[in-house]
């Protein structure tokens, strides 16, 4: 029996309790549960030598195998390569991007090593699904060991256009990889175009108006597949959270006032400095909003190795706390930045409790925090999603005010818009958005993804 064998760099919690986090999650675990396969990617530990065999466990359907990683292995391939090389270069942040030969090899290295692991597992008819720039060729290296298996990658960041792509080392390798794959999914149409714009301007092959593409000697898909949320799922928690400790004591700690609030991971893309000076303009140029609003920033770091991260979070620590000190009174802080997580449950009932939600990455693959925002609002008296125009979510939510996140001063005033909208249109807007994201849902999405890789 055909078996969905999902590859991943890692794996959620399976058969540990609790929801599972994020769209992939989602999404993957419902594929698994219902038709049972095979989860494989790192175990999240570092060794100091490789057991002989990977770590497999079973739940129910599920099989889950995990690989351990050297220090070597994670300062190269995930450190140096992946994070180092291709998250910056597919955020168009070549600027931050670091190249080291060692690191290539490392990166290399590893997907040879996911490859092998995967040769041991895989039976004949299963569908391969592999996920994220940290395994670009892993196609390639499952070729090599002669396996013909119907194989599908999905690319959750942006992909980048051609003449940013051209700054990255073994940029031609790397877009023979995905060559490899039958069916290769991206966020956005946008990045569809990236693909398309450096397959002509470098001669390397081309892409029909089906997505049907010819390139490398290979033919495969390339086609958006938008990520999404499990919509009924998320606002069902929302509601059921409104009353919780947490959402009673965020209420009692604002007194009445109004919260705008953000959520993303400590990263450079996410545009958190210019957010925090957009709330400085909202405050400076309409200051009847003084000691009516509060915006609440939570930042979990991320990535903490790297100097880039360490930088943003002090940048972002030293306007907060100089913001802060130019307008707080002894009742009222403008600002609150929590550098810690909180569950998917508790921001549920933060999201469904703000006026606003505030999300202006600089550029995003997609930003499910978007969605979850819109589906955690009170449909009676909704909020309203203030969103980047540089964000995947912004080519299907236009029922959300789009903003551009460099103009920090626009910003600013759009966030007076949106406290100053009406009931009716807040309505309107909420209920625009939240058809969409009960028609194309989490579940829409990797199913449509599924049956494409089906026809391949």
């Amino acid at each position: 029996m055909s078996r969905l064998v999902v590859v991943s760099n890692r794996i959620a919690p399976v058969g540990e309790g609790g929801p599972p986090q994020g769209g992939l999650a989602v999404g993957v675990l419902e594929a698994l549960r219902e038709q049972g396969g095979v989860w494989l990617g790192w175990s999240g530990k570092i060794v100091e030598s490789l057991p002989d065999k990977p770590h497999i466990r079973s739940h129910g359907k599920i099989t889950v195998v995990e690989l351990d990683l050297t220090q070597a292995e994670y300062d190269t391939y995930y450190l140096g390569y992946a994070n180092g090389t291709l998250w910056p270069a597919f955020h168009y942040r070549l600027d931050l991007m670091e190249f080291s030969r060692p690191n290539l090899e490392g990166y290399r290295a590893v997907n040879r090593r996911f490859a092998r692991a995967l040769d041991g597992i895989l039976r004949p008819g299963d569908r391969v699904w592999v996920h994220d720039y940290h395994l670009i060729p892993l196609a390639t290296e499952l070729r090599a060991l002669d396996i013909s298996l119907r194989l599908g990658f999905f690319l959750h960041t942006p992909f980048p256009a051609a003449q940013v792509l051209l700054g990255v080392p073994w940029h031609r390798d790397l877009v023979e990889h995905l060559a490899a794959y039958d069916v290769v999914g991206f966020q956005t149409e946008r990045d569809v175009a990236g693909l398309v714009d450096y397959l002509t301007v470098e001669k390397y092959g081309t892409i029909g108006p089906d997505g049907r593409a010819e390139a490398f000697g290979r033919k495969f898909l390339a086609a958006a597949f938008p990520i999404s949320i499990d919509t009924a799922s998320l606002a069902r928690q929302a509601a059921e959270m409104e009353g919780s400790p947490q959402v009673r004591r965020l209420k009692a700690a604002m007194r009445g006032r109004k919260l705008i609030i953000g959520v993303d991971r400590l990263d450079y893309s996410k545009g958190l400095v210019r957010r925090i000076k957009a709330v400085e303009r909202l405050f400076e140029a309409h200051p009847q909003f003084c000691r009516a609003v509060s915006f609440m920033q939570i930042a979990p770091p991320t990535r903490g190795e790297l100097h880039q991260y360490r930088d943003i979070r002090r940048e972002l620590e030293q306007h907060s706390g100089r913001i802060n000190g130019a307008y707080a009174d002894y009742d009222w802080m403008p600002i609150r930045y929590i550098s810690r997580s909180y569950s998917r449950r508790t921001l549920a009932g933060f999201f469904r409790a703000s006026a606003i939600g505030l999300v202006t990455p600089l550029i995003d693959g997609m930003n499910l925090v978007a969605k979850e925002y819109v589906a955690c609002q009170d449909p009676a008296d909704p909020g309203v999603l203030v969103l980047s125009c540089f964000a995947g979510a912004a080519q299907e939510m236009d029922g959300a005010l789009i903003v551009n996140p460099y103009d920090f001063e626009l910003v600013g005033d759009k966030l007076a818009v949106a406290l100053e909208m009406t009931l009716e249109e807040r309505r309107e807007r909420h209920k625009t958005l939240m058809d969409r994201l009960m028609r194309w849902d989490v579940t829409a999405w990797r199913r449509a993804f599924e049956a494409a890789l089906a026809a391949a």
